[in-house]
């Protein structure tokens, strides 16, 4: 396993971004990345030695964020697909930390779930050939928003009202293939079944995202993990699986052959690339990118200290699968 590191500027280093990376994507021009407590996604270019340059871009400055430019958007996976740019938010209610030894506190605060509207977004941005920089796009978000669609779905309406920690619904991976939009969840877990919903959006009108079709749901024998992230790897997918409840491991990649599966995808189905590490409290695996010559990067949500570098930079592992 090789290292590469990700260099920051001060001001993702002072939002702490590069500690909270959610989404990764390459292209040939670099890597697109998000952290899930800004609602911006950073581009940084290969110097030779490190990736770099970052450039910032606010997603209010391309759709209208359904609770303006400051609030965080939790975006959790990025793709990039026929000249556009796709971000999605968790979808997910949260619910608060406990940051107080004092026991009434502490319940009081367990008890309290906020939803946060910007993160009921899945964005589409066209990138200007000349620059890579995004143009204005179109959203899926407000009534129309993913989770809305899903009020009434047997299996997932149950987990709508729970906090995405607590197994509820939390959108944590997209692939883009052809006109098919995959969202991996990490939660619900149904006895073990993670779930990938397949759309189909369409601008129906000016900056603004439609379903054109139902949606379709795929359930996938991950041995009780929830999907972390999905990467396009020719025809296939590659998930990212790792615990949907905020536990450490085990996590691993595999190998999901889409263009031949069903709606029930047994485990004898999905093969198994790579085992990965992670640490106690830290070094929790959350986005992963296929580089061009194969090999996939990973990058890590809480780094340990041994992952950051003096240059306000973060180590990303780079495996051969």
């Amino acid at each position: 396993m090789e290292q590469v590191e990700l260099r920051f500027d001060p001001a993702s280093q002072a939002s702490e971004t590069h500690t909270n990376l959610s989404a990764l994507r390459h292209d040939g021009t670099g890597l697109w990345v998000a952290g899930d407590e800004t609602a911006t996604i950073e581009h940084l270019a290969w110097s030779g030695a490190h990736y770099g340059g970052q450039r910032t871009f606010r997603l209010a400055d391309y759709v209208p964020l359904p609770a303006g430019p400051e609030d965080e958007a939790d975006i959790e996976g990025l793709a990039r697909a026929d000249g556009h740019l796709w971000a999605v938010g968790s979808h997910s209610l949260k619910r608060r930390r406990v940051k107080s030894k004092d026991p009434a506190k502490a319940v009081k605060r367990l008890a309290s779930v906020i939803r946060e509207e910007n993160r009921f977004v899945l964005v589409r941005l066209p990138l200007d050939p000349a620059t890579n920089a995004p143009l204005p796009g179109a959203i899926l978000s407000g009534r129309h928003n993913l989770a809305a669609h899903l009020e009434d779905d047997p299996h997932l309406a149950p987990f709508l009202a729970l906090p995405g920690k607590d197994n509820g619904l939390d959108v944590e991976g997209i692939a883009v293939l052809d006109e098919r939009v995959y969202l991996g969840l990490r939660g619900p877990v149904l006895r073990g079944w993670a779930v990938v919903l397949e759309i189909s959006p369409v601008e129906t009108e000016p900056g603004r995202l439609r379903l054109s079709a139902p949606y379709r749901k795929h359930f996938l024998n991950l041995g009780g993990l929830g999907v972390r992230d999905l990467c396009p790897y020719g025809r296939d997918v590659l998930l990212l699986a790792g615990p949907t409840m905020d536990l450490d491991g085990p996590v691993r990649v595999l190998r999901w052959r889409v263009h031949r599966a069903g709606d029930v995808v047994p485990a004898e189905e999905l093969e198994t690339v790579a085992e990965l590490p992670y640490g106690i409290g830290c070094d929790h695996p959350e986005g992963m990118a296929l580089l061009p010559d194969g090999r996939l990067m990973i990058v890590y949500d809480s780094p340990s200290p041994e992952r950051i570098t003096p240059a306000g930079g973060v180590l990303a592992d780079v495996i051969t699968i």
